[in-house]
């Protein structure tokens, strides 16, 4: 009986058995974040991959100035990590951040590591969790490429439909790169849009 996300995950990778998948969740720790919690930081080298089993975080850096610039958020059922910092050993160059309570699995690098010494097929499943999550950060991206931000916003909307209203105003105005203030008149303006979110704060 499948009755864990991260197995229902997991299985779309590799016909795993029930014995696998419970040695995999064996070697997790269960975490909660509160919003504004940080899962790493900046500075700091990634030693942890988190699996969202609820909520969302966010992925942001922070300029000289104080000036905070999200690049992205990650919601249920997506891995998290800073792959660069984990794989390389060097400093994280941006922070994870909560953007609601989010629930974790968390698993530690010895721990995650050592997957590898008792499940056989555990490398190639690595290198394509590895892989989905560089792809899906390149799409989450993407949704930056029009220089319109009330394009960027109905292809934030198209695209990742029903975040839209979890995420405070400010972030989300700050990962489609405008003000607080025009995201609030773009809304207004597209409020009519089916499907479109009430501003939250």
């Amino acid at each position: 009986m499948i009755d864990s996300p991260l197995d229902t995950f997991l299985l779309q990778f590799y016909p795993f058995s029930l014995q696998q998948l419970q040695l995999i969740r064996n070697q997790a720790v269960a975490r909660t974040y509160q919003p504004g919690d940080y899962f790493s930081e900046a500075g700091r080298v990634a030693q942890e991959i988190g699996f969202i089993v609820a909520g969302v975080l966010r992925v942001c850096y922070f300029e000289r100035n104080g000036t905070e610039n999200t690049k992205y958020f990650v919601e249920e059922n997506h891995f998290v990590v800073d792959l660069q910092s984990y794989q390389f050993h060097q400093p994280c160059t941006e922070y994870v951040q909560a953007v609601t309570e989010v629930h974790l699995l968390v698993f530690k690098a010895r721990a995650w590591q050592a997957l590898s010494h008792t499940i056989l097929v555990w490398p190639q499943v690595e290198q394509k969790l590895f892989t989905q999550a560089l792809l899906e950060k390149m799409n989450r991206r993407s949704a930056l490429v029009s220089p319109n931000g009330a394009t960027r916003y109905e292809q934030f909307l198209t695209t990742f439909p029903g975040l839209a209203n979890r995420i405070p105003l400010a972030y989300l105005a700050s990962y489609i790169g405008v003000t607080p203030q025009s995201l609030s008149r773009i809304r207004r303006r597209l409020g009519s849009l089916p499907g479109a979110p009430e501003a939250t704060t």
